[in-house]
């Protein structure tokens, strides 16, 4: 069994230690799945690993672990249809 996968070039180590790291975050990502292309551009830049994917796409209702999510904004800056806004975590 591969120790890592490897998705758009990046390699992901499966025996990273787990972290959570979002509790301090006041903006989170809004994905609208209806202008969603799945271009993965967003999956790669995320520095937490933090956006769900199911069968190499998005999962439905944009599923962003926010446990780890800490609101950078890099996924909604990098989308090329802006289909991820930055809102205010309540």
């Amino acid at each position: 069994m591969k120790e890592y996968k490897e998705i758009g070039g990046v390699l992901y180590s499966k025996k990273t230690p787990v972290k959570k790291t979002g509790s301090w975050r006041y903006l989170k990502p809004a994905w609208n799945e209806s202008k969603c292309i799945h271009c993965m551009l967003c999956y790669p830049k995320c520095p937490e690993n933090a956006i769900t994917l199911k069968k190499g796409k998005i999962i439905k209702r944009g599923k962003v672990n926010y446990d780890f999510c800490k609101g950078c904004g890099i996924c909604a800056e990098i989308c090329p249809v802006k289909c991820i806004k930055m809102v205010e975590d309540k």
